[in-house]
């Protein structure tokens, strides 16, 4: 049986290991791409961009630009959040003020993001009645991942981005999604990362392999 293409892109090949597994676990097939060959995302039915670099005139919002045109299912982790967020018309992320890192308590610290390729954690909250809480099946207070030290608040949010999920601890932007087309979800947290969240964070790989049949069955006319 055929499975729908989900191009990756990865500057690490531990993020790009990480994505491949959870596409391949919900029945997809990964195909690591490079943001400098724009035409190759055209093989893809869906696109994953995980802590990718957010540059306003880099080849990642270049190749995302693209992708939204054509309406193709995003899922844009981490880095890739605030790169989403510059292909709409957004502001780059910032170095922020008092990163979670230096607020963890000590044990915490030594899984402070970067530290052995660990990651802290953090409470965030999902907005009812969003797309993210949809995919995920529930909004409200959840425990998270982190491993970033820039990121992006309401002035920086691209207009045409609605803000999904928050940190309660810093108000820093949790979760961005699009309106305006099919399915755009960007996470800052990472749910690649399988053991360090709630197992139902898996269905946002599971919606987009979904979403991404769905856009193969209609390119072979099935």
């Amino acid at each position: 049986m055929r499975k729908p293409l989900i191009g990756l892109i990865a500057p690490s090949d531990d993020d790009a290991r990480a994505c491949a597994a959870a596409i391949e676990r919900c029945e997809g097939q990964a195909l690591r791409l490079d943001a400098a060959h724009a035409s190759s995302a055209a093989l893809a039915h869906a696109l994953v961009l995980c802590d990718t670099p957010a540059e306003a005139d880099g080849a990642e919002v270049r190749l995302l630009r693209a992708a939204l045109a054509d309406d193709m299912p995003i899922l844009a982790i981490g880095g890739g959040m605030h790169a989403l967020n510059i292909a709409l018309g957004g502001k780059p992320p910032v170095l922020l003020s008092n990163p979670l890192s230096e607020r963890l308590s000590p044990p915490a610290q030594a899984h402070a993001p970067g530290a052995e390729g660990g990651s802290a954690y953090h409470h965030i909250y999902i907005a009812p009645g969003s797309r993210l809480a949809a995919v995920v099946g529930s909004g409200g207070f959840v425990r998270v991942n982190s491993r970033h030290s820039r990121g992006i608040r309401e002035a920086r949010k691209a207009p045409p981005l609605l803000a999904s999920a928050y940190s309660l601890e810093d108000g820093v932007i949790e979760a961005l999604e699009s309106p305006r087309h099919r399915w755009v979800i960007g996470t800052q947290f990472r749910p690649e990362r399988a053991m360090e969240l709630p197992p139902h964070f898996q269905r946002l790989f599971q919606s987009l392999t979904e979403r991404a049949a769905e856009r193969m069955a209609g390119d072979s006319g099935g």
